[in-house]
Order: structure tokens, then sequence, then C-alpha cells
């Protein structure tokens, strides 16, 4: 496809997002629209997928993963309040695109992916997008990565049962998660937070379906 073709209809992406927000009675921030503006999804999908890249949908990218449909990117992205200087640890690289929208917002993103050739794909894809501040290791998501932490934010793109208590430990106080959580028929994207005391709170968002965090740690 032409580039301008790809750029018309990442202007109907965004379109769609800003409807989905207000169908939720919100609004995605001025700063997480730019960002998904500016990081060209097709990019972050295999080859023959460019035409559907901008389409609301989950796409598959491979080995039994998906890439998030755009509105949950940014509902995500924008529910974690990033600022410029946070550093910002994700759970589950997959492509990178999560992780090049991240960039645009942190001072640092920390990304683990379980599934090798996902992870060397995505070092690939974030390399050649600039996203220089991204730095990614093949690893178990669900014991986090300490030696980086704590963490002023914490996404996670895949849903265990229970929030990892790892992942609780390496953010820090007044930091915000956003994570999917439950039983696969029951899970809710949530908003955790963790209080200058240590304890969380949980805010439900929405109903959501997203793959099983998959790890050591994660019962499966």
């Amino acid at each position: 496809m032409r580039a301008d073709e790809l750029e018309a209809l990442r202007e109907d992406m965004l379109a769609v997002i800003a409807a989905g927000a207000f169908a939720l009675r919100n609004t995605i921030g001025k700063s997480v629209m730019t960002a998904m503006g500016k990081v060209p999804r097709h990019e972050f999908v295999p080859i023959e997928l460019r035409p559907y890249a901008y389409a609301n949908v989950p796409l598959p990218i491979g080995l039994g993963k998906t890439i998030s449909q755009p509105f949950i990117v940014a509902l995500m992205t924008d529910l974690l309040d990033i600022n410029a200087d946070d550093s910002v640890l994700e759970i589950g690289t997959g492509l990178g695109y999560q992780a090049a929208i991240l960039a645009q917002l942190a001072r640092k993103v920390y990304s683990v992916e379980i599934i090798e050739e996902l992870g060397q794909k995505a070092k690939r894809r974030l390399r050649a997008q600039g996203c220089n501040n991204v730095e990614l290791k093949i690893a178990d998501g669900y014991h986090g990565w300490s030696e980086h932490a704590p963490f002023d934010k914490v996404i996670v793109t895949a849903a265990p049962d229970l929030i990892p208590p790892p992942l609780i430990h390496q953010l820090k106080a007044g930091g915000k998660m956003v994570i999917p959580a439950g039983l696969p028929n029951t899970q809710q994207l949530v908003v955790a937070e963790k209080l200058v005391n240590g304890r969380m709170t949980i805010r439900e968002i929405l109903s959501v379906r997203f793959s099983q965090l998959e790890g050591t740690g994660s019962g499966l």
C-alpha cells in the first residue's frame, strides 16, 4: 500500500479511538492520541496483514499471539497517566507496538517478552523506528524486571488470574499499573494504584479478552 493510503487509514483509526473513548464517557489525552498518530502500526504487524493494520481489531502476529486493537492500546496507555520522566515496565512485548507508543511518552521503557522469536522481531522493529529508550529482554514477565525496579508505571498486555505479586513489589509507591486480570471469560481491565503506605487500590474499567499470561509463576 502507498504511504498516503496508510496515512489516511491511520487518521481513520484515530477517529475510531476518539469515538470509543466518548462511548465510555471519557476522552483519550492529547499526548496519547499524538503518539498513536505518529507510530506506524503497519510496521508492527506481519507484512501480509498491513492492509488491516489500522482497523480497530486485534490481529494475529504468529505463535498464537495477537496485537491488541488500537482502542485498547490507546485506552491502556491513557490510563497509565505517563509523565515524561517516568520509567515504565511493560509485560508482553509482542512485536513491539505498545512499547513504541510508550516510548513516545516516557523517559525509559523496559519491556519483557517470554517468546524469543517475537522478542527478537520486536527488537528489530523498535530499532527501525528509532525507539532508543526501549530496553527489551526475553524472560518470564510474571517476575517483572527487578534490576530496574521500582517503576513509576507498569502495563501488562496478557491476563493473569490475579495480579502477580512481583509486579506489585516493583511498582513505586504512588505508581500505577494497568492490567487485564481474571479467568478467561471474566477478565476485567483494571487500574491498580499503590498508595504511599504500600496498599493497593483497584478500579475496574471494562470487560476485556486477552491471552493468558504465560510463565512459571502464572499457573500455566
